[in-house]
């Protein structure tokens, strides 16, 4: 979406605001129920056709490289590396970066293909409410989550070293540059994709059957804490991020903001880890960490939403009230083509 586009306020919320008869403005949770065969149990086979296609294409890929590691020497050794280990973020084997990563990156292409598969046109409602990811609006919201981050980290490592522990930055590693072009490459698509899949697919989902933005918010929330195998304070961090993103996701009508906020968080925190600053491998916090992690996203929650209303980025999608006609399909009015924001 173009950065005029982004400009253009938002629709209002009421039929008597819309100007239009039979018109009421969707938020971005419910938007499945614009898509031409919504029904309450297609986002479920979607799922279901979505695991399939992503067990498919995890055995297109690793299917080879397990036939080349038993021809190649020293490759089965580090394959054995990779399922046993759980540091992941190694300077000095960068392809376990590369094999953490991979995986979760080829959920988009499983998902919105399952979407397409199940759902019909309008694959684009998962990315918000024009249809579309609105480019202008993530280009800005990445610059506020990093000028947030930036700030947050930099007040995390000065207290470190006022309490005495060592923060010193290592650029000495033959490895550093290798894993900064890797991390600055996949980590974005990465974040995306949890995104797509924890923000987008289940919230619409939840949302589909629920009216109320918090169960769309709320109800996603362990699964994605499940995968993450953090103790009790970063089992906390990450369900205080997940609320932070879904409640962004619906303020601003996209998964834009909750985008940027997981990039820049992931990639800080692995470039700070490619020089020692902290350590890109843990999986504990304690109190003090989970109180200074929650600040700063809502700080960047607050601000975003703040300029998003400004911005007049659409929060909602107007469409007429869905008629059945005879093939049992929904009319969706003027969503799917992405003029929800300009109508």
């Amino acid at each position: 979406m173009s950065l005029n586009e982004d400009a253009i306020p938002a629709p209002g919320n009421t039929v008597a605001q819309a100007g239009l008869p039979g018109v009421e403005q969707l938020a971005y949770h419910r938007l499945a129920r614009l898509r031409p065969r919504y029904r309450w149990w297609r986002m479920l086979l979607t799922g279901l056709v979505g695991i399939a296609l992503y067990i498919a294409i995890l055995l297109i890929v690793i299917v080879p490289l397990a036939i080349v590691s038993m021809l190649v020497p020293g490759w089965g050794i580090d394959a054995q590396v990779l399922l046993t280990t759980s540091q992941y973020f190694d300077l000095d084997r960068p392809w376990l970066l590369v094999a953490l990563v991979l995986p979760l990156i080829l959920m988009i292409p499983a998902l919105l293909l399952a979407s397409r598969i199940v759902e019909g046109r309008g694959v684009g409602l998962l990315s918000s409410v024009t249809g579309r990811l609105r480019m202008g609006w993530l280009g800005r919201s990445l610059l506020l989550a990093l000028a947030v981050f930036v700030v947050y980290f930099a007040v995390v490592l000065g207290w470190s070293a006022l309490s005495g522990d060592a923060v010193t930055a290592d650029f000495s590693h033959p490895g550093l540059w290798i894993m900064v072009l890797l991390v600055l490459l996949l980590i974005p698509f990465q974040a995306a994709a949890e995104e797509y899949v924890f923000r987008g697919y289940l919230m619409q989902l939840v949302g589909g059957w629920l009216r109320h933005p918090a169960f769309a918010i709320l109800l996603p929330v362990p699964l994605f804490v499940l995968g993450h195998g953090y103790d009790i304070w970063g089992a906390a961090s990450v369900g205080m991020f997940a609320i932070v993103a879904g409640w962004l996701t619906w303020r601003t009508g996209g998964l834009e903001a909750a985008i940027s906020l997981h990039i820049v968080n992931n990639v800080l925190i692995f470039l700070l880890g490619s020089v020692t600053l902290v350590d890109a491998n843990a999986t504990s916090g304690t109190a003090v960490d989970l109180l200074a992690s929650a600040l700063a996203m809502v700080v960047y929650a607050l601000l975003a939403d703040r300029w998003a209303a400004r911005l007049g980025i659409a929060r909602t999608a107007r469409a007429g009230f869905p008629t059945v006609g005879a093939t049992g399909t929904h009319h969706l009015g003027l969503a799917l083509q992405g003029r929800s924001a300009r109508a």
